[in-house]
This record gives structure tokens, sequence and C-alpha cells, in this order.
């Protein structure tokens, strides 16, 4: 999906994407300045997916402290 808005992306989509972007630049074929971008690509997707695993686990521990008697 890529309608603009990062937020709109599934979380597994922006794994892929990161996974994809790493797998890039793991070969090293590309030209250097593909490669550049794609590293910075990775650090945006990086960045994105961490935040978006803090908000989930501080979506999970509320969930959890509201189960708890």
């Amino acid at each position: 999906m890529t309608s603009g808005d990062p937020k709109a992306e599934s979380f597994e989509d922006l794994l892929a994407r990161l996974e994809k972007t790493v797998e890039q630049l793991a070969e090293g074929t590309a030209p250097l300045d593909e490669l550049v971008s794609a590293h910075e690509q990775a650090g945006r997707l990086l960045a994105e997916a961490q935040e978006r695993m803090a908000a989930l686990r501080l979506k999970a521990e509320a969930l959890s402290a509201q189960l708890r008697p």
C-alpha cells in the first residue's frame, strides 16, 4: 500500500519494504547513489517500525493492566 500516508501502511507491509531495502543493500551491486538512497530509506523505515512497535507495546501493556484484578 502506497497511499502517501506511512501510517496507512500495515505493519507487515512496512517490514516487507524494510526487508527488501536491506536485501538491496546487502547485494551491494547497485550504483553508489542508489545504495545511499536505500540506506537512507532503510533508516526511515526502521525508525517507523520502532515507533509502531513502541506504540503497540504501550497498548498491550494497557490492555494487560485492564485485565488484572
